[in-house]
């Protein structure tokens, strides 16, 4: 029977513990901001969210009722990907990856520095699935890729959402050609990476999220 996040409190509990995780990283100092002023940027939206995932099932290792994102815009995900630790090890970019920060979001993202993910899944459905196809399924159910930066957010709230061959894919961040972004495992250590679009991997998902939700409002895709 899953429990489900239907109180203030365990709402509040969970949005403190991500907001704490992501000060103890450090994204304070990196943004050029102190803890306080950080902590102030996500206060007008804990009621939002509130309201948004009162019900919502408790957080499980492959589903998230929320996640706290740190925008894009912030800081460069080379420098982020070491901030995500599997294990006790932090996360290394790909050799092969020496381009990600020139990747771009493919859907439209809210201006906030901090906004939220709703309904976070890693996707694992669709391990053995050709990135573009998955795509092409999670659109017809109204929800949306996460960018690099929600990936790794999510590995912020949820570190045991990376597991050995449940891996996954960020397929709304990308470049100029075929490549599709992804999060996986290798010498017990998070990586970031990339799969080409037409390929396909029994340990790679494909993450997504039913909306994204800023101070401002919410955006759907």
């Amino acid at each position: 029977m899953r429990t489900q996040m239907s109180t203030e409190d365990s709402f509040d509990t969970e949005f403190d513990r991500q907001l704490d995780t992501l000060v103890a990283l450090g994204y304070p100092a990196l943004m050029g901001l102190q803890a306080q002023g950080f902590r102030a940027l996500a206060e007008p939206l804990r009621p939002l969210l509130r309201e948004q995932v009162s019900g919502a099932p408790a957080p499980r290792h492959e589903v998230a009722p929320f996640v706290l994102v740190v925008s894009g815009a912030q800081i460069p995900v080379s420098q982020r990907i070491s901030l995500v630790t599997w294990g006790g090890r932090p996360g290394v970019l790909s050799p092969h990856f020496a381009d990600a920060d020139t990747f771009r979001p493919t859907v439209e993202l809210p201006a906030a520095a901090l906004y939220a993910l709703l309904r976070v899944e890693r996707g694992e459905e669709f391990c053995g699935v050709r990135p573009a196809e998955a795509a092409q399924v999670l659109a017809g159910r109204g929800r949306t890729l996460l960018t690099i930066e929600e990936g790794l957010c999510f590995l912020h709230a949820s570190p045991a959402s990376l597991e050995k061959n449940k891996c996954f894919h960020t397929g709304a961040s990308r470049g100029t050609d075929r490549r599709v972004p992804a999060l996986w495992i290798s010498q017990r250590a998070p990586v970031l990476g990339w799969c080409w679009e037409q390929n396909h991997h029994t340990w790679l998902g494909v993450a997504s999220a039913e909306a994204r939700l800023s101070a401002e409002g919410s955006s759907a895709l």
